[in-house]
């Protein structure tokens, strides 16, 4: 299995200007349509006087989920050299858009190539690239009577814990490493459930505990 990818680790920038038109490029970690579509309206927003919001992503590990958008550009002009500089990286769960201010000057279409390449090399010079394990995000939603089962369990498998609600029910959101999967949950399961592990298959459901797959990062 591959355990390992590189990614960026915050928020990166970089501009590039030619013949007067300017371009701001800004690239965002990022492992779900949601987060990217976040970061896609929150640049509109800042930048609602640019012509063109132009952007690409690549999310996942197979390589089969990623966009490329021309926003108004000629086609193949823009969205598509951000990609290519995502995959020249070597990167992944990345989103770059590039915003344009018209400078009065049609660049044609191998200087529009060349800015908006140039705009997402630069964006990712200045990025930190990270070596990430692949990780898996679960949710688990108990009922309270199960917290003490449950806060025990985290603390003993040492869960890489992400976020925690305690307001209705109790939730609880982690991150396993894919290769440990098979082992870790039935050894989650049993905990809460309070039985051993050699019985925890004959277990189909636990009342009031629900665990559910959210993403792969």
């Amino acid at each position: 299995m591959k355990d390992l990818y590189h990614t960026i680790a915050k928020p990166a920038y970089g501009e590039f200007k030619d013949r007067g038109s300017k371009f701001h490029a800004y690239a965002f970690p990022v492992y779900t349509e949601q987060e990217w579509q976040e970061a896609l309206e929150e640049i509109k927003k800042e930048h609602f006087k640019a012509r063109h919001h132009c952007y690409a992503f690549r999310l996942g590990l197979d390589g089969n989920n990623f966009r490329a958008n021309d926003d108004g550009e000629p086609s193949g002009t823009a969205g598509r050299p951000i990609l290519g500089q995502i995959d020249s990286f070597g990167l992944t769960n990345v989103f770059i858009v590039v915003v344009r201010y018209f400078g009065g000057t049609k660049l044609g279409a191998s200087g529009l190539i060349n800015a908006y390449k140039t705009s997402a090399q630069l964006a990712l010079s200045e990025a930190e690239i990270i070596e990430k394990l692949v990780e898996d995000v679960y949710q688990m939603e108990f009922d309270y009577a199960l917290m003490s089962d449950v806060m025990n369990t985290v603390k003993k498998l040492e869960l890489d814990v992400l976020e925690q609600d305690f307001s209705e029910s109790g939730k609880i959101k982690f991150a396993l490493r894919q290769s440990e999967i098979e082992a870790t949950l039935p050894q989650l399961r049993a905990g809460v459930a309070n039985v051993r592990i050699e019985e925890i298959d004959q277990i189909e459901s636990i009342d009031g505990f629900e665990l559910s797959y959210l993403y792969t990062r």
